[in-house]
């Protein structure tokens, strides 16, 4: 139950935060949710990691579909991607690594 929570937390508090802060602000959300919600290391990981790939995925299909793809067929041509698709897959992975790493790094910071 934690771990869903922690999940949902991240995703929904992320969204918020992009509103008012920096692409960055995922990172602290993910650390301070871990940090608040004790969990073992991997699975403060995980939820961070889910959080902001759900998170950011959302965001990037809703955004990119408003616009028919245009930017992220540019975007993925000059990465060399085979099309928007997995631009917006290997942006999403990015996000949530930086996620993963900010909410693994919260649970270890957590006194026991």
């Amino acid at each position: 139950m934690k771990f869903l929570l922690s999940v949902i937390l991240i995703a929904l508090l992320s969204a918020g935060a992009e509103v008012l802060m920096p692409w960055w602000a995922i990172a602290i959300v993910a650390f301070l949710v871990s940090l608040f919600i004790e969990q073992k290391a991997g699975k403060s990981f995980l939820a961070g990691f889910l959080g902001i790939v759900i998170f950011w995925l959302v965001a990037a299909l809703v955004h990119d579909g408003a616009n028919d793809h245009i930017l992220s067929t540019k975007m993925a041509v000059l990465f060399h991607l085979p099309n928007y698709g997995m631009f917006i897959c290997v942006t999403a992975l990015i996000g949530g690594l930086v996620g993963g790493l900010s909410a693994w790094a919260g649970a270890f910071i957590r006194p026991h």
